[in-house]
């Protein structure tokens, strides 16, 4: 059983909420009326001049206040419901996707975001683009991938066309594929394996290739990094169609992710790109021969 701290809330973010206080709003508003109806009664004019004074600070603070709830708040147009065919059942309609809309909205002001099926890919390929179209440094990706089926990932083309434009925009993505030692040693398996790592090649994509069972609980996870902006975790992989799936996206925090991706890719001779590289130098010239031979495949993938 696992459990989570809620983080704690910054200045910013408890002072917008005092600005907003219903119980200051009403305060300010009360004051408003009783200092000009003190004025009025008292009869030395130094007291009313103060008490004026007061009226004319609070009215500034009141335009301020309303200026600043603008700024923290969406403005959302409250429809009619009269002028619906059936107000009722409109009015059902509307609240249920009120209330869905406000909820989403409350979710990314705390800095995340969950989607489901469909919108996982089009939340991965709206990260990739606002990467590129932001002011942003450095425009690098880090993505981990538990890859138990390669011909899957092949077919995420939106995804990949938003990896090779970041690249050709200058930027750089590193992908890490984890998979199982025993996936390694299936021939069914390394064939199109090879081949989506030689697809990202072709993208500009740095690979590597880390073994599932080697890493701990924490570091076999579906992530991507962007920059050092934000991170998407993939909690359930979709399907071919996306009919399934489940992501969150984390604008917080993400340094976290960021070194436990580093962590795992490593450097010099026992990094991933290396593990890769020796696992390719005994697989590849099995498959262009037609030579699979999987015991050695097996003892190989077993000192990577």
């Amino acid at each position: 059983m696992t459990t989570t701290t809620q983080p704690r809330r910054d200045l910013s973010a408890r002072v917008a909420e005092a600005l907003s206080s219903q119980v200051l709003n009403a305060l300010v508003g009360i004051a408003g009326i009783a200092i000009p109806v003190a004025a009025w009664v008292a009869d030395k004019s130094m007291l009313k001049d103060i008490l004026l004074a007061a009226e004319t600070v609070l009215l500034l603070l009141m335009v301020a206040n309303h200026m600043w709830l603008r700024r923290i708040y969406i403005q959302l147009r409250r429809a009619n419901d009269r002028h619906m065919a059936d107000a009722r059942y409109f009015a059902l309609v509307r609240e249920q996707l009120e209330r869905e809309l406000i909820a989403g909205f409350g979710e990314i002001a705390d800095g995340h975001l969950q989607v489901y099926a469909s919108e996982v890919p089009r939340l991965s390929v709206l990260l990739f683009q606002a990467l590129i179209d932001s002011d942003t440094e450095p425009k690098r990706v880090l993505a981990a991938d538990l890859t138990t089926s390669p011909n899957l990932l092949t077919q995420r083309r939106e995804y990949l066309t938003a990896n090779r434009r970041l690249i050709e925009a200058g930027g750089t993505v590193q992908r890490l594929f984890i998979c199982w030692q025993d996936d390694l040693a299936r021939e069914d398996f390394a064939r199109p394996f090879l081949a989506l790592v030689d697809h990202h090649r072709s993208l500009g994509v740095q690979c590597a290739l880390a073994v599932r069972d080697r890493l701990r609980a924490d570091q076999a996870v579906d992530f991507v990094v962007m920059s050092q902006a934000a991170v998407l975790l993939e909690e359930e992989q979709g399907d071919a169609d996306y009919r399934r799936g489940r992501s969150s996206v984390y604008f917080k925090h993400v340094e976290r992710w960021a070194g436990r991706f580093e962590s795992v890719w490593g450097h010099g001779a026992d990094s991933a790109p290396f593990v890769l590289q020796s696992y390719e130098s005994t697989v590849r010239p099995m498959l262009d021969a037609g030579t699979w031979d999987e015991p050695s495949v097996r003892e190989a993938a077993a000192r990577l």
